[in-house]
């Protein structure tokens, strides 16, 4: 580690001067252009730079005003009536007011732009400006996920001029939003430069500064290693990063000049995904089986050492509208009893202590995004299953080149990560037919699911959105198509000179705003 730290400064990295926070973390985004970014990478920035109309608190699920001061939705649930504020700025001094908001929410579902997330502003009619600070947000059918959705970084207000001025090299050779911070200077796979908003003064309420910003320049710079991102925190050289390695975490948090802040709600799982339409996957005794033959408690104490929880849903059960009795239907560790599902299914131990079938090795296919921590969990699920007879065949991939390898269908199962805000969130983004065969790569096509889903979705009421949405986990529930891995904790490691650091876990990006950090 102290040869690390050496090997940082002596490689020009900058110790803090001034009013100046040094952040790191792992990775970059290809570009920070809200609707085009759905990277946590790309969040990072994006929420400091930009706004959305509404904002999450800490809890993850209660919904709060930002941009929109205010907002009443119709009887029917179709019509969403947004009163901004009137005191808003862009980064370049100029007044926002409706006309940009609904630019912008145009832009996010506009087709040519081709965004990976427009689905997730609902079924839109119409939106306009009914006054100069005024928004109308009209849909052809109830979208109750609606307010989630607006709080998160590719539904933020951008500038239109801006957009227009730098065309496709908007976000990434400059930007101009709302947010706390401005785009100053961006080196991609080095570093990211931001400076204060001196307009800024209408943060979420549930930060005690609501802008300005204390800071005055942040700079987020990518370091890869775990062992130099440590030791550049461990000596001043960042003052903050998310992203210490598990196994360091207990020793960050005994480090006299560290201090360690775990998010109050993190809604973030890792899971193996079944391929149903694959040979060896398409019975269910084998899904339950693989779910009965791993033990997630000793993954979270060998692969997380600790910092995170098992997991037997698909959400976490801090989950908005998550179903308790789901719990009820959940497969944990127990190898005795997979071995007599798989007896049961007809898949017989060889010599080898694999099992066979019709003279078919049960060896199904893995595929994964090689990296901290999928390699390791591989590792440890292949050598459990390997105890009831299944020899998974495990291939890890290059991030550059296992999204293709991933389109190829040649796998029965594979590993992903991924975020969420709500049960609707997550389950319309996964188990929906049309969804397949990305991201629902389990091809699970299920007119009940799917049925359920659409009525949860266009609920007007708490109620019967969860009434359909109870429904819908428990199908999935009982249907086996993943085999949860953990539900993931975020914290937040400053150093004891910045003040009011509280983790946040808004789309896995625990800085969020970062309105309340100061130096002592």
């Amino acid at each position: 580690m102290a040869a690390a730290g050496a090997l940082l400064v002596g490689s020009g990295a900058a110790l803090a001067q001034g009013n100046t926070l040094n952040i790191s973390r792992v990775i970059d985004a290809d570009r920070y252009d809200p609707p085009r970014s759905t990277a946590r990478s790309a969040g990072d920035i994006l929420f400091q730079i930009a706004d959305t109309l509404l904002s999450l608190d800490y809890d993850l699920k209660t919904v709060k005003p930002l941009l929109a001061k205010s907002w009443k939705v119709s009887d029917d649930g179709k019509t969403y009536t947004f009163a901004l504020r009137d005191d808003v700025k862009f980064c370049d001094g100029r007044a926002m007011d409706a006309d940009d908001v609904v630019y912008s929410l145009k832009r996010w579902i506009d087709p040519e732009l081709k965004s990976p997330v427009r689905g997730r502003a609902g079924k839109v009619k119409e939106i306009k400006a009914t006054d100069k600070f005024t928004v109308h947000y009209e849909l052809d059918e109830p979208f109750s996920e609606l307010p989630f959705q607006l709080t998160q970084f590719f539904s933020s207000i951008v500038d239109k001029n801006t957009v227009e001025k730098l065309g496709a090299d908007f976000g990434v050779k400059g930007f101009n939003g709302t947010g706390p911070y401005c785009w100053e200077n961006w080196v991609p796979r080095q570093e990211f430069v931001m400076k204060r908003n001196p307009h800024y003064k209408w943060g979420p309420e549930f930060y005690q500064n609501r802008g300005p910003a204390h800071i005055e320049r942040v700079v987020w710079k990518i370091i890869p290693e775990n062992s130099t991102r440590l030791a550049s925190v461990m000596t001043n050289q960042v003052q903050l990063t998310q992203y210490v390695p598990q196994i360091a975490l207990d020793q960050a948090m005994k480090a006299p000049n560290l201090k360690v802040e775990k998010a109050q709600s993190y809604l973030w799982t890792y899971y193996i995904g079944f391929k149903v339409d694959r040979d060896f996957m398409s019975d269910i005794r084998v899904r339950q089986a693989i779910n009965l033959g791993v033990d997630q408690v000793s993954l979270v104490k060998n692969v997380w050492f600790g910092h995170a929880v098992p997991a037997y849903t698909p959400v976490s059960p801090d989950t908005p509208d998550f179903n308790e009795k789901t719990l009820g239907a959940t497969l944990k560790y127990d190898p005795e009893r997979a071995k007599k599902l798989l007896d049961e299914a007809g898949w017989k131990m060889g010599a080898d202590n694999f099992r066979y079938k019709d003279g078919k090795k049960l060896a199904p296919v893995f595929y994964a995004i090689s990296g901290a921590p999928t390699n390791q969990m591989a590792e440890a699920v292949q050598g459990d299953l390997r105890k009831i007879g299944i020899d998974m065949q495990v291939n890890l991939f290059d991030a550059t080149i296992a999204w293709g390898k991933l389109a190829t269908q040649e796998f029965d199962s594979f590993a992903m990560s991924y975020p969420y805000v709500s049960v609707g969130d997550a389950y319309n983004l996964y188990f929906r037919s049309a969804a397949a065969p990305t991201p629902n790569r389990m091809n699970w096509k299920d007119p009940l699911t799917d049925e359920l889903l659409a009525k949860g979705t266009a609920a007007v009421t708490a109620e019967e959105r969860r009434k359909y949405y109870d429904q819908a986990q428990m199908r999935i529930q009982e249907s086996v198509l993943w085999l949860p891995i953990v539900h993931e904790q975020l914290h937040l490691t400053a150093t004891n000179r910045l003040d009011g650091v509280r983790a946040h876990g808004i789309y896995g990006c625990g800085v969020y705003k970062g309105l309340d950090y100061k130096f002592k």
